[in-house]
């Protein structure tokens, strides 16, 4: 298969992370499991280039790593080691909302309002894809709110190594309608111009997410500790 434009493989790129990411997530591919870049091309009908792309993605969070003579391995991720990553990420983005409070111009404002109102179709339709990209998007217009290119540069970078974790919480039950209800609050705070309180709140909509996360890995703990049990 040819490869199409950058953007197209861009996207291409972007469903193979997302499946690969659903597909460990579920206990489809186990810790240890060998992530062949040929078997993956034909499995998801695509080149080898969408699929080195969503695999180096998947490396920078920790999902997947590298070994010499092995390949591409899924990984075992501990709760800790994710737990320490989303309280950085609670930081970060609870300054970023702050600044954002009291910088955030009329027409980003506006932008952002649209980005919230565009994310209850999704959760209506438990679509997690489309939150999924709604969320990305809703909280990097915060980061550019916040008018500090340093903060915003080493939020993006955190937030990438943390984007498929994301992606994993939210499909615990009932995340979907809770994160945009947590989004709700932290949009009324920055109306009412009380930026100490919508840092609150993204501090506890960041936590809230890494204790539906933890849940998920404490599970997975599980099984993988009672193989024989379903």
């Amino acid at each position: 298969m040819a490869d199409s434009d950058p953007d197209d493989t861009g996207l291409l790129s972007d469903r193979i992370r997302n499946a690969l990411t659903d597909a460990i997530s579920s206990g489809e591919l186990a810790p240890g499991a060998t992530l062949d870049e040929q078997q993956l091309a034909a499995r998801y009908g695509a080149s080898r280039t969408p699929v080195r792309e969503a695999l180096r993605q998947l490396a920078a969070s920790g999902m997947v790593e590298v070994r010499p003579r092995r390949g591409v391995i899924v990984r075992h991720v501990t709760a800790d080691e994710v737990m320490d990553m989303f309280e950085t990420m609670a930081e970060l983005e609870a300054v970023c909302v702050r600044l954002a409070t009291y910088r955030i111009t009329p027409l980003e404002r506006s932008r952002l309002l649209r980005i919230h109102e565009a994310s209850e179709a999704a959760v209506s339709s438990n679509d997690v894809d489309a939150y999924d990209a709604i969320n990305r998007e809703f909280h990097e217009a915060i980061y550019r709110a916040a008018h500090n290119d340093v903060l915003a540069e080493q939020a993006i970078a955190v937030r990438t190594r943390l984007n498929a974790f994301r992606r994993m919480q939210l499909r615990q039950d009932h995340r979907l309608a809770s994160s945009r209800e947590e989004h709700d609050s932290v949009m009324r705070a920055i109306a009412e111009g009380d930026g100490d309180l919508a840092a609150r709140r993204m501090r506890a909509h960041m936590l809230n997410a890494a204790s539906a996360l933890d849940s998920y890995i404490a599970h997975q703990d599980i099984a993988l500790s009672n193989p024989s049990k379903p």
